[in-house]
């Protein structure tokens, strides 16, 4: 396995969100703080106290046993069946505690208090512990030279462990550090994903709100800086546009001069052939100023309306049919839905144009709607494009191989597209086309709110 897929790989059961990561993390303390607690609890303070009270209660057993072995024979089978002396065992005797998690839960202190008790006392007076109903320790003592077992009761504080009482306030300890982590999370969670919304507004080319600094002090101070970096982005795309807007403006003030001056200049009856040769090149140079100042102006400040997608397309196709290029459309019931009618059309107008010039035949424009989306796809049969230079083209001032032949253009038709597309909320992608050729395909969300 080479060290990039190990880094990318990670187990399924690892929580993948902030919040889920932080209440694992939280109840894993909790949990280990609460292991380490009991244990202390257990064999630091527990099991002292159980053997001190092993040590009493042992001479208290050795000094019965004594009493009872000095006592005449009748007397000391009296005193011993008061006690439920038996010469046999009873049943239902443990002499060896079972093992088992919920056994040791509930018996833990007494099974260690039996441990004890047999340590402190001789080897031939065992002890054991009768189950059932009526629990007792029974002891086997001597009573005029023969063995008698005797049965002494245990209260409740000898026999309950505490431990499920502990391991219930652990897990109650659990479950609120659980709900507080989730609490804390929602609340450093809220400005992130208010960051998040903010940063695909960003994305998308649109000016989003600022953000709240008065938060905890990181996130304040990320969302400081977010803010800073949105007016730096709105300072500099003002002074783009501004910068654009002026050079098309200065330059187009002495292009109309020369229109003039060579309109007065040229005599009536001179080279036509060179006329039209300057005219054409004053057209590209006012077409490329055109292109300018639409990348510098996207539409961001229009404002949405609810329109008919389909009818805009169809009134495009018939400005295109007037020209000599048939587009065969394929419409699918769209719902009206907001969004900036003048940049959709540039947007459009754009698409098709490219299709008219590059792709030349098979001019096809078809709509549908997927999910919350309406997608448009522009289509054509020409020779198509390398897939490595589709992504390429939507930066600015990109041109593919095949538009190499073509004066005039700047690069930027398709990242104004792509521009006015992320405008609305939308992507725009290039596929081969079935059958050949290539498709421009724009989606657009249907339920974006207009900002």
């Amino acid at each position: 396995m080479t060290s990039a897929s190990r880094s990318g790989w990670r187990p399924r059961w690892r929580p993948r969100s902030l919040l889920a990561r932080n209440i694992a993390l939280l109840v894993a303390l909790v949990a280990l703080t609460q292991v380490c607690s009991f244990t202390v609890l257990l064999h630091y303070v527990q099991r002292p106290r159980i053997d001190r009270a092993a040590i009493i209660f042992s001479d208290y057993v050795k000094t019965l046993d004594s009493v009872l072995a000095a006592m005449p024979p009748d007397e000391g089978r009296a005193a011993a069946a008061r006690l439920g002396g038996q010469t046999q065992p009873p049943e239902h005797l443990e002499f060896e505690p079972h093992r088992g998690p919920a056994r040791f839960f509930r018996t833990w202190q007494r099974d260690v208090f039996v441990r004890a008790l047999q340590r402190y006392l001789p080897p031939d007076m065992p002890v054991r512990w009768q189950a059932g109903d009526g629990e007792r320790l029974w002891i086997r003592v001597h009573v005029a030279g023969e063995p008698c077992w005797i049965a002494l009761p245990m209260t409740e504080d000898a026999q309950a462990s505490g431990i499920t009482l502990t391991l219930a306030l652990s897990a109650g300890l659990a479950l609120l550090a659980a709900l507080t982590g989730y609490l804390i999370q929602l609340h450093i969670n809220r400005p992130l994903k208010d960051l998040a919304r903010a940063a695909r507004h960003v994305s998308a080319g649109e000016a989003p709100v600022a953000l709240p600094t008065d938060g905890p002090t990181e996130i304040a101070q990320v969302s400081s800086a977010f803010n800073q970096m949105t007016l730096a982005l709105q300072q500099a795309e003002a002074t783009r546009a501004l910068m654009l807007a002026g050079v098309s403006h200065d330059i187009r003030t002495p292009l109309t001069k020369l229109r003039l001056a060579m309109a007065m200049a040229i005599p009536r009856g001179a080279d036509d052939t060179f006329v039209a040769s300057a005219e054409n090149y004053l057209d590209q140079i006012d077409t490329i100023l055109q292109q300018f100042m639409d990348y510098a102006g996207s539409g961001e400040r229009e404002a949405q309306q609810p329109g008919d997608l389909n009818a805009l397309i169809g009134q495009l196709a018939a400005d295109f049919a007037g020209l000599g290029h048939e587009f065969e459309l394929s419409f699918a019931e769209i719902p009206v839905f907001a969004y900036r009618p003048v940049s959709l059309m540039r947007l459009l107008m754009n698409l098709m144009q490219n299709a008219i010039v590059y792709g030349r035949t098979g001019l096809a424009v078809r709509t549908w709607t997927e999910g919350d989306a309406a997608c448009v796809a522009v289509c054509d049969r020409g020779s198509g494009i390398a897939a490595a230079e589709l992504e390429q083209l939507k930066a600015p001032f990109s041109r593919g191989t095949n538009a190499r032949s073509h004066s005039g253009g700047t690069g930027l038709g398709l990242a104004i597209v792509e521009r006015i597309a992320r405008l609305h909320g939308g992507s725009l992608q290039f596929r081969a086309r079935e059958g050949g050729g290539l498709e421009a395909l724009v989606t657009l969300p249907l339920n974006r709110h207009s900002s």
